[in-house]
Order: C-alpha cells, then structure tokens, then sequence
C-alpha cells in the first residue's frame, strides 16, 4: 500500500491523508487532527472503514481548513488566507492529477458552524471541485440542519447516498 500523506514542515497544518488506489474516494472532514501514515485517529480509521465497505480500494482524507487541531475549539480565531490557499492548491493538484470525476464522501456534520470562515472554505473548495465534475455523496441521512453526518457517528449498516452540495451551499 502506498501513503499519500503531505502537510507544513512543522506539522501544524495537514492536506492530505490517505491510501492509493484504483477506485479511489476522496473525504472531507472540518480539520486534522493528530492523524499520520500508519498512526490513524477515530475518524481516518472510520474514513478507511466506510472507503472499504463500499469497495474503494484508496481513500484519502481532506478537509475544509488544514490546521491541525485535536479539538475544533481551537481552530484559529482568525482565518489564515495563506493556509487556505494551500489547501486549495492541494486539493486541486490532487483532483487534477486523477482526471476528475471523483467520488466525494462529505463528512463533517455540524463542525461547519464552529468558525464563520469555513462556510466560505466550503464554498471556494466547492466551486473549485465544480469544473472537475465531482461526485459528492453523504452517509446516512443528513442533520436536521441539512448538513452531512461526521463518520464517527454512523451505523455500519448505513449505505452511501447522493449529497446535493449545489443545494446546501446555497442553505449555509
């Protein structure tokens, strides 16, 4: 198995995670935690799970703002147009170098309203994903808010279903 794995240098911001593969299926969460090759926290380990039970053989994990952050309280108060930018770059380069048309599990439930500034995260990286025809899915229903469950909260028995992101930008 080859790790696709890349962050800062000083390990404070991460943008990608993940294993490569043929059917590949790409996540997005809030932010990293202390994830790393071979080192998986709940919820890569939950990613990994759910890529394996609807037959993907790679897998890799994203998120809407890279910095590392144990709990989501401690996001940056502030948002770093830098950081953001980087992760943009990040995701386009690795989106771009599979073709597009990629199958998208959104996953990060209601930690989207921790920081005004990720709504606006989502949106760039939405309108950046729209050109590469992307497939974004959802596990489970959603929120009573409309908004895509975490992977750490769902049943195994709960299938993937279509996630309209058109429709749940516009409702952020």
């Amino acid at each position: 198995m080859k790790w696709i794995y890349t962050k800062v240098s000083d390990n404070s911001a991460r943008f990608t995670l993940g294993i490569e593969g043929k059917k590949q299926m790409l996540c997005f969460g809030i932010n990293p935690s202390t994830a790393a090759p071979n080192n998986l926290d709940n919820t890569v380990k939950s990613v990994e799970r759910i890529a394996n039970r609807h037959k993907f053989d790679g897998w890799i994990m994203l998120n809407i703002y890279p910095q590392r952050a144990t709990y989501p309280d401690d996001l940056h108060v502030e948002f770093d147009k830098k950081l953001h930018q980087e992760n943009m770059d990040s995701i386009e380069k690795l989106v771009k170098s599979r073709g597009g048309k990629i199958k998208i599990l959104a996953a990060w439930g209601t930690l989207i309203t921790k920081r005004e500034y990720l709504k606006n995260c989502l949106r760039d990286i939405h309108l950046l994903l729209e050109k590469y025809k992307c497939e974004w899915v959802c596990i489970g229903k959603k929120s009573k808010d409309g908004h895509p469950h975490h992977p750490l909260y769902l049943k195994n028995s709960e299938r993937v279903r279509p996630f309209n992101m058109k429709r749940y930008i516009k409702s952020l």
